[in-house]
């Protein structure tokens, strides 16, 4: 997502990656993740103090559910529709809404709403707070989580960090054209399976994924080639769509008496590569 306490916009970002050796619990089988995201990000200034944000996020997943399964490809469309605005020179806020289509077949038959609020406090020139709010519905009820974290950059500009916890981190530090960090993701979505034998299923899927990556910065640092390898921890639980849970808050669930159908994936290595073209709002 855009952020107003950086000096930059990512406008267009996109990555694939695969996670290797998932073994299926009390199985010899396994299966490869392979994974697809594009991010399209649109400012439109409106006047000095309010900007339109736009935009599409894409996101395919093909894997094995089960054992000696077919690959399943899990695919997500989500708009971005929203408001950034710029109060004085210490409070900023963003509230963005994020209509979801997500399903392993047809994306138009399985609609999601999502909505991401988000206020920061400009502290000194190089270090702001963040504050804010994401929720959505899901194929298995409500998922919500706060979001805290904080920028900071150096006075040099070499040293980043972004966090935004419980969601994402990042740590950065420049050599000249290349930057060598560590992050981590946190992701929560749902999808619709396709029907079998008269049963509706979704999948559930809870994500984190630590990672180091070496980056590479060109054109002024506008466009940046990001290689990372790391571990992922990625549950894709399929239940039927009979069985919804009430609420789900961040890792913490609640009303959840579900039946899983699958057997767990393990946790394994990965390897994304990323590309992103940056525009800077002001000098560095």
């Amino acid at each position: 997502m855009t952020t107003q306490a950086q000096n930059h916009v990512d406008l267009f970002k996109m990555g694939y990656g695969e996670t290797f050796k998932n073994n299926f619990k009390d199985s010899l089988s396994r299966t490869h993740i392979y994974a697809f995201d594009a991010d399209l990000t649109i400012p439109i200034k409106l006047n000095q103090k309010h900007a339109l944000i736009s935009g599409v996020d894409y996101n395919s997943n093909k894997l094995q559910l089960y054992p000696e399964a077919e690959f399943s490809k899990l695919q997500s469309t989500t708009l971005k529709l929203g408001l950034a605005s710029q109060w004085n020179e210490k409070w900023s806020s963003a509230i963005v809404l994020l209509p979801k289509f997500a399903a392993e077949k047809d994306l138009t038959d399985n609609f999601f709403m999502g909505i991401l609020a988000t206020a920061k406090m400009k502290k000194t020139d190089n270090f702001s707070w963040r504050f804010g709010l994401y929720a959505s519905t899901e194929a298995y009820g409500i998922f919500t989580t706060p979001v805290i974290g904080w920028t900071y950059l150096s006075s040099n500009n070499n040293f980043e960090m972004d966090m935004s916890l419980p969601v994402k981190g990042d740590l950065n530090y420049k050599f000249g054209i290349m930057r060598l960090g560590a992050d981590y993701l946190a992701i929560a979505r749902s999808f619709e399976l396709k029907a079998e034998e008269n049963r509706n299923l979704y999948t559930d899927l809870s994500s984190l994924k630590f990672s180091a990556y070496v980056q590479m910065d060109a054109l002024k640092e506008s466009l940046i080639v990001r290689a990372k390898i790391g571990y992922s921890s990625d549950k894709y639980e399929v239940y039927d769509s009979s069985e919804k849970k009430i609420l789900k808050l961040s890792a913490f669930n609640f009303g959840d008496h579900r039946k899983q159908l699958n057997p767990d994936i393990q946790p394994g290595p990965f390897f994304k590569i990323e590309a992103v073209y940056r525009f800077h709002t002001a000098a560095k």
